[in-house]
């Protein structure tokens, strides 16, 4: 697939390594709608919280990324969708990351955010450490995340706070490990499947 040849290696993969570099804060003025979103964000909480709140704001292939530190993420959120001018009603969806080299947020969470009312996107990116990787729920924010939030638990295995049944949505109950993270085996390992006895919908989990 990648044009590796004499390994023997048929996943595709072969080995290939690409170092990712991840982008560095974005100078003001932003261009486009992104210089008003950030004003507005910044009237909307505060100055001094929006200090607090925001790590670093990047602007990269025509899209702005708010970097938010976690335990200021649900109040940002609230403010993107409330405040008249911002107004983001809708959470598209929720994507996991995993940058083994990010020393300290090694798995990064995006929510991608659309204002119908202004016809504008941002998303809003929280990182965590490997060690602690627990983030608050935009559940009680935009209730469309639960699924999402569910599917990176599962994949990238980031806690959600607060999220009303944080289970696996993908795999099997007992899976070992999170199969999206780049510390997971490409292959060599037993088939999970083998011999297992699913039990009926009733018995597979306990929701309190």
């Amino acid at each position: 697939m990648f044009g590796v040849r004499g390994t023997g290696d048929t996943s595709g993969y072969g080995r290939l390594v690409r170092t990712v570099t991840l982008p560095g804060s974005t100078p003001a003025p932003y261009g486009s709608y992104f210089d008003e979103v950030v004003a507005a964000l910044a009237q909307a909480v505060g100055d001094d919280v929006f200090r607090a709140a925001i790590e670093k704001i990047v602007v990269s292939a025509g899209e702005l990324t708010l970097h938010v530190r976690r335990e200021r993420v649900v109040e940002v959120a609230r403010a993107l969708r409330d405040d008249p001018a911002l107004r983001f009603e809708l959470c598209l969806g929720v994507n996991g990351v995993h940058y083994p080299d990010d020393t300290g947020r090694e798995l990064h969470a995006a929510y991608h955010l659309l204002s119908i009312t202004h016809n504008r996107r941002v998303r809003v990116e929280v990182s965590v450490p490997d060690s602690d990787p627990h983030t608050p729920s935009l559940f009680a924010v935009y209730p469309t995340t639960d699924w999402h939030e569910r599917e990176t638990y599962d994949f990238f295995g980031i806690v959600f706070d607060g999220h009303p049944s944080l289970t696996r949505i993908m795999m099997p109950d007992d899976w070992r490990g999170h199969p999206q993270r780049k510390d997971y085996p490409l292959g060599g390992i037993p088939v999970e499947y083998k011999g297992a006895r699913i039990p009926p919908p009733d018995q597979r989990r306990t929701y309190s």
